[in-house]
């Protein structure tokens, strides 16, 4: 569960009550896709079962090469930002200090999901804790405020002043990506027991949990701030502790980074085992399939994010990347749910555990496929930029799947494969 406190929440303060109801019918079709389609993966891997290798495969080299280690670096910044927040005040945080935190905190979540999965899921478990806390030293001083009489936040909050079609697709990516993070559990269906009623169960529950924690935090956050306090502020948790809490302000920033810290663990071992799924479907290389001898992890799946996130953290403008590629990670996402209608007609025999109703997933795909086309219109440039972007998975999956590669090449990729396997010390995970 992604949390809403950090430095994204300034892009998204005013849209809860879009992404909630939007997010509802993603998460029951979600739901069903987990219950049908055993396999971990995700998004990559909905796509495969229904639509093909050339597309899943696109999806996957975005994923790879811009979508998954942007929001990795943006979620590792927050937690960069929080950690010092407590050290630098009143000062702020120099910019080079907060890239060396994130690094560190990049490189610690990476061999924390390198060393045990066990161990993984249960500092996961103890930073969910840490999260919800978090949002609640938030929400209750908050409600405290506006039970007082505090709202003058909220007068005219519904009123449209310069509102713009255009402004939509920003505003509805935005929105959603608070939400992220209920979904993992599909990323990892093959890990799960019992998945026919663990998956369905848990991404209600969370689902749940993810949209009452946010609009609560949403509304603590106006009863003290006005919105252009909220978009003016670089860590809203801190100016809002500072606004209420004094001296003990100082706590709040430290769980907020626990909060951040746990989003960059969880992503981490969702997203490392669709590479995984990836690679044994034969779309990345092989070595990427194995797992540690003795770790039993996908050692190799969980840093192949590594040097690409770190480049992007020093080099690059991950929240440009970011808008650059939103479009193109929702377009994808109607396309999974879509396949879950084209599965109900094409495979109408298949094991459905949990099934929704058809037009839940109809209006989640129609509304994802009219933002997309809105941004096309309201951002070409931009927009234009993560198309190319994406396309160059084509030719990739031409020239590095389907073509027949000369010998000497597939004895480069065998030697590299097994000198990585020798440094790694990973095996295929048959054995």
């Amino acid at each position: 569960m992604h949390s809403p406190t950090g430095s994204e929440q300034e892009d998204r303060t005013n849209y809860p009550e879009k992404s909630t109801t939007h997010q509802l019918p993603r998460a029951l079709s979600y739901a069903e896709l987990g219950t049908c389609i055993k396999k971990s993966g995700g998004h990559y891997i909905y796509i495969l079962e229904t639509f093909g290798p050339l597309m899943a495969f696109v999806r996957l080299w975005a994923d790879l090469i811009a979508i998954r280690p942007a929001g990795l670096a943006v979620i590792s910044l927050a937690f960069g930002q929080y950690i010092l927040e407590p050290i630098f005040t009143p000062c702020g945080v120099p910019e080079i200090a907060i890239k060396l935190a994130t690094s560190i905190g990049i490189t610690t979540v990476m061999y924390i999901n390198s060393m045990s999965v066990s161990l993984t899921a249960r500092i996961q478990i103890f930073l969910t804790g840490c999260k919800l806390l978090a949002m609640a030293i938030i929400i209750v001083p908050g409600f405290y405020q506006l039970f007082k009489g505090e709202t003058q936040n909220f007068e005219n909050a519904f009123q449209l002043e310069n509102v713009q079609l255009t402004g939509l697709p920003l505003a509805f990516y935005s929105g959603m990506y608070a939400y992220a993070g209920w979904f993992y559990l599909n990323f990892v269906t093959e890990e799960v027991e019992n998945p026919e009623r663990t998956v369905p169960l848990a991404i209600c529950i969370s689902m749940a949990i993810v949209t009452s924690c946010y609009v609560l935090t949403n509304v603590a956050y106006f009863a003290v701030m006005s919105a252009e306090e909220l978009l003016a502020s670089e860590a809203v948790a801190v100016t809002f502790a500072e606004r209420l809490m004094g001296k003990f302000s100082v706590a709040v920033p430290i769980f907020v980074s626990l909060s951040c810290f746990g989003s960059m663990n969880g992503c981490l071992f969702a997203f490392s085992r669709m590479f995984y799924v990836a690679s044994r479907e034969g779309h990345l290389p092989e070595f990427l399939s194995m797992i540690h001898i003795r770790r039993h992890t996908p050692l190799p799946a969980v840093i192949i994010l590594y040097p690409v996130t770190l480049l992007i953290l020093w080099s690059g403008d991950m929240y440009s990347l970011l808008n650059f590629m939103s479009f193109l990670r929702w377009l994808f996402i109607g396309v999974a749910v879509l396949g879950l209608i084209y599965l109900r007609y094409t495979r109408p025999d298949m094991p459905r555990p949990f099934k929704v109703p058809l037009f839940i997933p109809a209006v989640f795909s129609l509304t994802c496929f009219f933002m997309v086309f809105l941004s096309l219109y309201s951002d070409p440039v931009n927009t234009g930029i993560g198309f190319a972007i994406s396309l160059t998975g084509i030719p990739a999956y031409y020239i590095f799947i389907v073509a027949n590669k000369p010998k000497w090449v597939l004895r480069l990729l065998d030697s590299m494969n097994r000198s990585l396997q020798i440094i790694l010390e990973v095996v295929p995970a048959d054995n």
